[in-house]
C-alpha cells in the first residue's frame, strides 16, 4: 500500500512539475517578445495583454504538404502587397472540433539570410475585433519542425502583427478567408491596450 502511494505521489508530481514547466516556457516565450518588440517601447510595454496560458490550445496537427502550389498575393493592410505560396494544411481538433489551417511560404524571404526555412500561419478566430486584433494574429515556424507530417501548433504564442500597434508603417498580411478558424481561441497575445501609433 505504501508502495502504491509512492507511485501515485510521483506521477502527481511528474504532472505538476511538467505542466509548470510548460507554463514557465511559454513565460520565458513572452517575455522574450515583450522584451524584443520593436514597436512598443519603454512603459508601454507593461500594456501588452496575454491570455492566461492553456495546454489545451496546444494541439498535434497532422501535416499535408501542397506540392507545386502557385504563389499569389496576399492582401495587407498597407499598399504593398506580399506573395505567398500554400506550403501545407494542417489538420486538428480544439475542444472537439475538427479544423484546418494552410501553412505558408513568402517568396520575398526564402532568400533571406536565416529565414530559408521559415513558415508563416496567419489565423483569425472568433474573438478577432473584440477581444484579439481585428485582422488576425500570427504564429512562426521553421519546417524542420515538422516530423513525420506532424507539426504542433501552439496557439498560446499567437502574437499581433505590428499593424496593432501602428497605423502607416506596416504592410501587415491579412489571414485568408480559409484560415478563419469557427471557434474562440483564447491563447496568446490579446488587443494592446496603449494608445495607437499613427505615421503619416
Amino acid at each position: 500500500m505504501k508502495h502504491l502511494f509512492t507511485i501515485a505521489a510521483t506521477m502527481l508530481f511528474l504532472s505538476v512539475h511538467g505542466q509548470s514547466s510548460y507554463k514557465d516556457s511559454i513565460g520565458h516565450f513572452i517575455r522574450t517578445y515583450v522584451q524584443n518588440h520593436e514597436v512598443i517601447k519603454g512603459e508601454d510595454k507593461k500594456l501588452f495583454r496575454f491570455y492566461p496560458v492553456d495546454e489545451h490550445y496546444r494541439v498535434a496537427a497532422r501535416f499535408e504538404k501542397v506540392d507545386d502550389d502557385k504563389w499569389f498575393t496576399m492582401e495587407t493592410s498597407g499598399i504593398l502587397k506580399q506573395t505567398f505560396r500554400v506550403y501545407g494544411t494542417l489538420h486538428f481538433s480544439i475542444h472537439d472540433t475538427a479544423m484546418t489551417l494552410n501553412i505558408y511560404q513568402s517568396q520575398n524571404l526564402m532568400n533571406a539570410e536565416g529565414y530559408k526555412d521559415y513558415l508563416f500561419l496567419p489565423f483569425t478566430d472568433l474573438t478577432s475585433g473584440s477581444e484579439t486584433y481585428t485582422n488576425g494574429r500570427y504564429i512562426d515556424f521553421q519546417a524542420p519542425e515538422i516530423r513525420n507530417n506532424t507539426l504542433v501548433i501552439d496557439f498560446n504564442k499567437a502574437y499581433n502583427p505590428y499593424c496593432a500597434y501602428a497605423r502607416g508603417s506596416f504592410n501587415c498580411p491579412i489571414p485568408p478567408k480559409e484560415n478563419s478558424l469557427p471557434i474562440a481561441v483564447h491563447a496568446g497575445e490579446k488587443n494592446f491596450e496603449g494608445k495607437l501609433i499613427i505615421k503619416e
